[in-house]
């Protein structure tokens, strides 16, 4: 509305002077020139601007966001003093001034910071760490300024008693003093906290400051204090429950094929995170209106779910021998998973995706959270299986299985420096490099016995499966198993040499 006044009175202004017969031509310029370099100031952030931070409506509720039951309960509590402020008030409780949501990427903080918004009935204005950090000096400090000012004023335009600023990435903001060369970084801190402290003179509308980071580690001691952001909250990856849920809502009107089994997609998607699961939905939504389709079937979420994991397919074109030692690898990979524990191999390819020549993708039996020393030799036995499967076949390795090789080494150190070695407890930080060394070989060597064993009776079948696998690129775990079972029928009793393999007593899968 200024802007439209403004013109109108320069139009006006400028018909005057012309029926005066003044010359305005140098009236023109100078107003050129002045909006020319209020634009310039806008857009570079000058304090003489105008704040670029709005406040947004987001009809979001603590029911659109799933997976996080304990982080949303733990943070409604929180919630709660702006809802029942009489009571609080009864009781002496001094109001939360900040609230911090810490976590992974894409786990839910922004959405929880805009439900709490709904929660609250407050208005909710939000920006980023990065919006305040300028090389010119003073700017970060007056549009942290510029902010709390808006939230009071739309909360009162708005006829709310309480208003919620959210700032994500907070650890640009608030990294720890001292460690930048450029003071701007430090006054903008400063003057946050000035502001958080003066939020308590300051009693309607109240003014409560969310914000998120995955780096909590790096925020200065006192943004983190009692006073400034009172509470902590973990919002972490979501568990298989969590992410049945997660799912569910994503999935909420998408037109499903009958064959479509939420509760196996959870399962298989294993440290995925919110972000992830939506777009797994919207891949195999995709898929559909690719091929076509009215409906979006199971195939289409397990392509998704790929997808998700490794990439679009590339367009590389392996040769056939080469496509032959894929399906040889990845067939290791799988006979040993399932020896292991069986039923854990969802899905074996050798369509090529991102890096990956081929891979097999498995579905843990439950959650993990702990490792034992028999589960990590299960996972180095995994994981060497696919290059000692090219060895029985050709009789030599090849360069795939260098990822592998780094994995299977990273479990043998995290045997040795969390004491589950030969050599007992040890301090990592005194572990000379050499005795870390010897023992890492020692597992390697002694897992590749056992899984060379283990392999050696499957030999013959592994190349003729091998042909089929490339002749339909992939297979899914249900064939691989019925492969498997009718292979070992036809073997020989094992030796009790092999028989008796610690090693498979107990299970776990990884990614290979």
């Amino acid at each position: 509305m200024m802007k439209e006044w403004l013109i109108g009175i320069g139009i006006a202004l400028t018909l005057f002077l012309l029926y005066l017969r003044i010359n305005v031509l140098p009236l023109i310029f100078l107003i050129g020139l002045g909006v020319f370099m209020w634009m310039l100031l806008e857009r570079r952030g000058h304090p003489l601007a105008s704040s670029r931070e709005a406040p947004v409506k987001h009809p979001v509720t603590f029911a659109d966001v799933g997976g996080q039951e304990h982080a949303k309960q733990e943070l409604m509590e929180a919630l709660d003093f702006l809802r029942y402020r009489d009571r609080i008030q009864s009781l002496g409780i001094r109001p939360l001034k900040g609230i911090l949501l810490t976590g992974p990427p894409g786990t839910g903080k922004t959405l929880m910071a805009k439900a709490a918004a709904t929660y609250t009935d407050s208005v909710f204005l939000s920006a980023a760490g990065s919006e305040f950090v300028e090389m010119y000096v003073g700017v970060g400090a007056q549009r942290v300024r510029e902010l709390f000012r808006r939230a009071r004023t739309m909360a009162k335009k708005e006829n709310k008693d309480s208003a919620i600023i959210f700032i994500d990435e907070i650890d640009v903001l608030g990294g720890r003093r001292g460690q930048y060369s450029h003071q701007e970084y430090d006054q903008t801190l400063n003057q946050l906290l000035t502001e958080m402290d003066g939020m308590s003179t300051t009693q309607s509308p109240l003014v409560l400051v969310m914000a998120a980071t995955n780096r909590a580690d790096i925020l200065d001691p006192a943004l983190l204090r009692p006073g400034r952001f009172d509470r902590q909250i973990q919002v972490d990856l979501p568990d298989k429950d969590g992410r049945l849920h997660i799912l569910r809502i994503q999935t909420k009107g998408k037109p499903l094929a009958p064959d479509v089994d939420l509760e196996h997609i959870a399962r298989e998607t294993f440290g995925f995170s919110g972000a992830q699961l939506e777009a797994l939905v919207n891949e195999a939504a995709i898929m559909a209106l690719r091929q076509d389709k009215s409906e979006i079937s199971q195939e289409m979420f397990r392509d998704a779910v790929d997808k998700v994991l490794m990439g679009e397919k590339t367009g590389r074109k392996p040769t056939e021998d080469e496509l032959r030692r894929v399906a040889v690898h990845e067939l290791g990979h799988a006979i040993i998973s399932e020896l292991m524990k069986p039923g854990t191999v969802s899905h074996i390819t050798i369509a090529p995706r991102g890096n990956a020549l081929g891979f097999v993708r498995q579905i843990p039996e439950h959650d993990r959270y702990l490792y034992t020393r028999e589960h990590l030799l299960q996972q180095i036995n995994v994981a060497l299986a696919g290059c000692l499967a090219e060895e029985l076949h050709y009789g030599d390795r090849s360069t795939g299985a260098q990822n592998d090789f780094v994995q299977a080494s990273q479990l043998a150190r995290t045997m040795v420096k969390c004491g589950l070695s030969r050599i007992g407890i040890v301090d990592e930080e005194h572990l000379p490099e050499s005795v870390l060394d010897t023992e890492v070989r020692h597992i390697l060597a002694e897992q590749e016995r056992v899984t060379r064993d283990l392999l050696a009776p499957f030999k013959a079948d592994i190349a003729q499966f091998a042909f089929h696998i490339v002749e339909v690129e992939s297979i899914g775990g249900d064939e691989f198993r019925r492969w498997l079972r009718g292979v070992q029928k036809a073997l020989p009793a094992p030796k009790e040499s092999i028989a008796v393999c610690p090693q498979l007593s107990h299970g776990v899968t990884i990614g290979v």
